[in-house]
């Protein structure tokens, strides 16, 4: 396919032109997680020509994905997000290079992987990863295209970008944990991440192309149900962009979640004693995931059957849950909270590992 062919519609817009094409092919843009934002954003820019797009996802497909997540279909259920995206679009685009990074992004990855791009894009979820990744953004320099979604609402900005503010202008404090429900517990309106994340995509291309007015230094927050948005000015705090500067020798310490007040996390790099404990387990994998950690005598409830089965789960006892990875664990400690369970934890990185310590003779198969 002709390269003008496919670009035709963009390259006669005189503000783009074949210049302007020549800037998208030689961008790099890094989008962090291939969720229901980073959906959107990752098929505008690929059809838009982004010469280089990473994606970072460590999470698997679910059914729950599908009302939002329209890049994918039932016969990516089980598949690892960034590579199932990375399949999808190929197709659309082969003119382009898409690296997939089928993996948790890191304290320990996340300087080196930034420095390699020249925006970033936060698809995320929670709070302690938005830190991390306003955190890595402010130490290499890198701007940051923000958007996040509740219900029927969404909110779009752009951070670090020409001596802008950052998140941490905007947010210097994380909110209470647990203080703000997520979408696996409270819903979303499936259009809306496509529409913020549309939002996010034209911000990076503004960004890349020079043209009209980046919301740096703004954050706009659209309502679904009103068809209304507004637009707040956000002031740049230099105390907060130097701590993150300061800090950024010990970067790759920091732990994010403690910042965010998530304490229920089990580190087995840090001893596996809770193993030994009379605990019960909990794997929310889906069943068809494989290999299971049959040393644990787990109760196998995939997270989305969670709620409907909590009568199967013996509240008295300390429960501790994993998944494959983190994920959906820590979404499954807020539903058993939220239910009444107390004594309720889980493991970072989830049965990768675990896996690792089975291997190391930690665990016995």
């Amino acid at each position: 396919m002709s390269i003008n062919n496919r670009y035709h519609r963009q390259i006669i817009l005189p503000e783009i032109g074949t210049s302007g094409q020549d800037k998208l092919n030689a961008s790099k843009v890094l989008v962090i997680g291939a969720g229901g934002l980073g959906c959107p954003v990752l098929q505008y820019l690929t059809a838009a020509g982004i010469g280089t797009i990473g994606i970072i996802d460590f999470d698997i497909v679910e059914a729950s994905n599908l009302h939002r997540q329209v890049l994918y279909g039932e016969s990516s259920l089980g598949e690892n997000k960034a590579l199932a995206a990375k399949t999808r679009l190929t197709d659309l685009n082969r003119a382009i290079t898409i690296h997939a990074y089928p993996e948790k992004l890191t304290t320990e990855n996340a300087l080196s992987l930034f420095s390699e791009y020249d925006i970033i894009v936060d698809g995320t979820d929670n709070f302690s990863t938005r830190y991390l990744i306003n955190d890595a953004s402010v130490i290499t320099g890198k701007p940051l295209v923000y958007g996040a979604i509740f219900k029927f609402e969404g909110q779009v900005s752009v951070f670090n970008y020409q001596n802008g503010p950052s998140y941490r202008c905007l947010f210097p404090e994380p909110p209470k944990a647990g203080s703000i429900p997520s979408c696996a517990e409270i819903g979303v309106l499936g259009v809306l991440p496509g529409i913020i994340g549309s939002m996010q995509a034209n911000e990076v291309l503004k960004i890349i192309l020079d043209l009209g007015n980046v919301l740096n230094g703004k954050l706009l927050m659209y309502d679904s149900l009103t068809t209304q948005s507004s637009t707040f000015s956000i002031g740049r705090t230099a105390s907060e962009i130097s701590k993150v500067l300061d800090s950024a020798k010990d970067f790759e310490t920091i732990d994010y979640d403690l910042f965010c007040g998530i304490s229920n996390v089990i580190d087995i790099k840090a001893g596996e004693a809770f193993l030994k404990k009379n605990t019960q387990f909990i794997d929310v994998r889906e069943l068809h995931e494989q290999p299971k950690i049959e040393s644990l005598h787990p109760i196998c409830i995939p997270l989305g059957k969670l709620e409907e089965t909590l009568n199967t789960i013996n509240k008295k006892k300390e429960t501790i849950v994993f998944c494959q990875s983190g994920i959906r664990s820590k979404k499954a400690v807020e539903i058993l909270q939220k239910f009444g369970f107390e004594n309720v934890s889980h493991i970072k990185g989830g049965a990768v590992a675990l896996f690792d310590y089975q291997t190391s003779k930690v665990l016995s198969k």
